[in-house]
């Protein structure tokens, strides 16, 4: 175990603090499996939910959560399979197979209808295979100045529909969802900076707002009764998604319960009018910009870099602009700037091997 030093630790009322005591992490960037970059769906007025008529389909579209997208899967799905059965149709194809086409499929099995799966990508091959896997509600899902009091409630049911959902796998083979202790770590001496205010719109922050009722209380653990030194630490447990398991899982109870997938690829929505299903969901997420021509869709980029997983692992740490989550699939280490325009417009899909050493040796600091 890492261990504080011995010295004793007060908490702001003077009473002694419980001391931090964690197996110790090994970021190395010679442990580097991999680097993989993703691109998130952002739409500034937050997803697209509607239904559209073309030629002879009712498209119900389930896209553009930011890096919302499977915080919000469960309860996004539930929406876009009640417009289904509002169609009166039996069966049902969904377009795209990442977190909102399989939730959607399996939303749509459960409630008796007939599902096929078109995917040009099937899992891992999907860019949601690619997020970091944390339970990130209010990501990127729309500018401040959108939400709306209407969007608020739609978001809150959203939430806690997904929320209520995957209470459901925890303890499930594999791990699919599991809680681990998030630490942030920070300067106990802040030096101010001078910086330039940014003047583009903010994004709009939720979940305390709307589910401070879910949210774990946060702890707070001063120098010395933990690990890092002169730090200051902040822990609360933190719901994590393994999403190879999960993915896996997903797949296997949507094959088993008799859903269908066909591997095709869709240039124009035209392409879609020989389907036999006369309902579509449309879970194409960043690939709508192209399909649907939908221009209100802007990329942002996410690199993670993935090392060898350690079992003995279950917590996560936050340092400087650096963020490490222990998923059972690898160690996931990623640069998270405190601007939320980071990676903003950016489609780029090639590796930065730079940024992934840096994410990977900003939390080796706390070990050195």
């Amino acid at each position: 175990m890492l261990e504080g030093c011995h010295a004793p630790a007060l908490r702001s009322d003077g009473t002694p603090a419980a001391r931090l005591e964690l197996p110790p992490l090994h970021p190395d960037v010679g442990r580097i499996t991999s680097i993989t970059v993703c691109t998130r769906p952002f739409r500034p007025q937050g997803p697209r939910l509607d239904v559209e008529r073309i030629g002879s389909k009712t498209v119900i579209h389930n896209y553009g959560h930011g890096g919302s997208g499977w915080s919000l899967s469960w309860g996004s799905s539930a929406i876009a399979t009640e417009n289904a059965l509002a169609t009166g149709v039996r069966e049902v194809g969904v377009i795209g197979c990442g977190a909102l086409g399989l939730t959607s499929a399996l939303l749509l099995q459960r409630a008796g209808l007939r599902v096929t799966i078109y995917a040009k990508d099937l899992p891992p091959n999907v860019r949601s295979a690619l997020a970091t896997g944390v339970w990130s509600p209010d990501s990127r899902i729309c500018l401040q100045q959108n939400a709306t009091p209407a969007f608020k409630r739609q978001w809150e049911a959203m939430a806690r529909r997904s929320w209520q959902t995957y209470q459901s796998f925890l303890g499930l083979p594999g791990d699919p969802v599991e809680w681990i202790e998030h630490y942030r770590v920070s300067e106990t001496a802040v030096t101010a900076t001078a910086e330039d205010a940014d003047t583009r719109p903010a994004f709009a922050k939720l979940e305390s707002e709307l589910l401070a009722d879910l949210e774990p209380k946060s702890r707070e653990f001063p120098p010395g009764s933990h690990p890092f030194g002169a730090r200051t630490v902040h822990g609360r447990p933190w719901m994590m998604f393994n999403l190879n398991s999960y993915m896996r899982l997903l797949m296997s109870d949507f094959l088993e319960s008799g859903g269908k997938i066909q591997v095709m690829e869709f240039h124009t929505p035209a392409e879609l009018g020989p389907l036999q299903e006369r309902t579509l969901i449309n879970a194409t997420g960043y690939g709508a910009r192209a399909l649907f021509g939908d221009e209100t869709l802007v990329p942002v980029r996410g690199q993670l870099a993935r090392t060898i997983p350690q079992p003995d692992i279950h917590y996560g740490l936050a340092y400087k602009d650096a963020n490490f989550v222990p998923r059972r699939d690898g160690n996931i280490f990623q640069v998270t700037p405190d601007s939320d325009y980071y990676g903003f417009g950016d489609d780029s899909t090639v590796p930065d091997p730079a940024e992934a050493q840096h994410a990977v040796s900003t939390i080796a600091a706390l070990f050195a």
